[in-house]
């Protein structure tokens, strides 16, 4: 009867034990720092969102990465004239712009850094 209560005792003791250093474990990796953001993306053709994608990058990522690791971009000089095949019409005075939680920018989005949950819009439209 003793061996019995023992063994329970040092079964017991055994999970207790391990489900402490369980709990540290999971704490200890809550408490690293994340190395990575995540920036909700949105183009805008003909004043309507047509796609969204949320990107996960590094930290000090640009605008133009998180754009790039989303969809197929093409670029001149450093502006964007398409994105996802939707190209840009120079005669008709048709451009991709963006803003950046609601502002636009003042930067171009390669050097436009961005921020854990920032929300990018490009847009395709005529400029006025």
């Amino acid at each position: 009867m003793k061996r019995n209560k023992l063994a329970v005792l040092a079964g017991i003791a055994t999970i207790f034990t391990f489900s402490l250093t369980g709990n540290q474990t999971s704490q200890e990796v809550m408490a690293k720092p994340s190395n990575k953001i995540t920036v909700a993306y949105t183009l805008n053709v003909n004043k309507k969102n047509i796609k969204n994608k949320k990107v996960k990058l590094s930290k000090h990522a640009t605008v133009m990465a998180g754009l790039k690791k989303a969809w197929r971009v093409k670029s001149t000089n450093g502006f964007i004239t398409a994105i996802d095949g939707k190209s840009q019409d120079t005669h008709k005075q048709i451009y991709w712009t963006y803003t950046i939680n609601g502002k636009f920018a003042n930067k171009g989005a390669a050097e436009q850094k961005v921020n854990n949950h920032d929300k990018v819009k490009f847009t395709l439209a005529k400029m006025n």
